[in-house]
């Protein structure tokens, strides 16, 4: 090492420059983002409205059982229509219709859900995979169904997200323009048919969330933490780089100090001849 340093002088103060100047960067960068992030974290304030044991008209013809049944939901801020029928006949059809249109999806409210698509198993995105329209229609495989539905796949308008301002009333503005949504026609209808003259009516019950604004507050990050993760990170950039580059030298130095000693083996042995 001593060495390599006589050969070029500059290599270490190189090395400790270069080191403190991005330790300086870094630590600019940390302080910024602290004390002026510029985003915000906004949260929502949900009201769940259950519809239950709604009423419906039951109309037989042509051997079947048509029941139906309106809900007038809210529909500002309206995100999720969730449905649920029990006492179903066999082979009976649920539809529910929106004329606002609905995104659905089997998988729609399941963890870790996942898909087949093009032959590849992929994680399940309502965006990407949900079925967007005016009527939800299920056939039933057992004596009940269970629908789940959204108005928007926009996360930014459910629970929580984030906005880019200068200032917290900035942000709570531009926050509240992300949340605010109508979903109009807001009304519900509901539609079972049903194989034969039933006599015992289906079991519906229809529950909406409606999501308002209710936090901001400004995104904070903990400073040391963060300093001490973008030091190591460059602990590690310089080990990546250094440690193999001195693994050859001193391989390179051992060998060398090999055959040096070597020549001086054969150069003993032809001053003793």
């Amino acid at each position: 090492m001593k060495k390599a340093l006589a050969q070029n002088p500059n290599l270490l103060r190189t090395l400790i420059g270069l080191s403190l100047t991005l330790i300086v960067l870094l630590a600019y960068a940390v302080y910024g983002a602290t004390i002026s992030p510029n985003y915000y974290i906004y949260e929502t304030e949900a009201t769940d409205s259950a519809f239950e044991d709604i009423e419906l008209v039951k109309i037989v013809q042509n051997n079947e059982t048509t029941w139906i049944g309106t809900v007038a939901a809210d529909g500002s801020n309206l995100t999720w229509i969730n449905m649920t029928v029990d006492d179903l006949a066999s082979g009976a059809v649920v539809k529910m219709t929106n004329d606002g249109k609905l995104y659905s999806h089997p998988f729609l409210g399941l963890d870790d859900a996942e898909v087949v698509v093009d032959g590849k198993t992929v994680d399940f995105r309502c965006s990407e995979h949900c079925v967007y329209g005016e009527t939800i229609e299920i056939e039933a495989d057992s004596d009940s169904v269970n629908i789940q539905s959204l108005t928007s796949t926009d996360p930014a308008r459910r629970s929580n997200g984030t906005v880019f301002a200068d200032s917290l009333r900035e942000a709570e503005e531009l926050a509240r323009n992300e949340i605010n949504y109508t979903h109009e026609p807001s009304q519900i209808v509901i539609q079972i048919i049903e194989p034969g003259n039933k006599s015992v009516q289906p079991r519906v019950n229809v529950y909406t969330v409606n999501e308002a604004f209710s936090t901001v507050e400004v995104f904070e990050i903990d400073a040391a933490t963060e300093f001490l993760w973008a030091l190591a990170a460059v602990v590690g950039c310089f080990s990546m780089v250094l440690i193999p580059s001195f693994t050859v030298y001193f391989a390179a130095r051992a060998k060398e100090r090999k055959n040096e000693e070597k020549l001086r083996i054969v150069d003993e042995e032809q001053s003793n001849e």
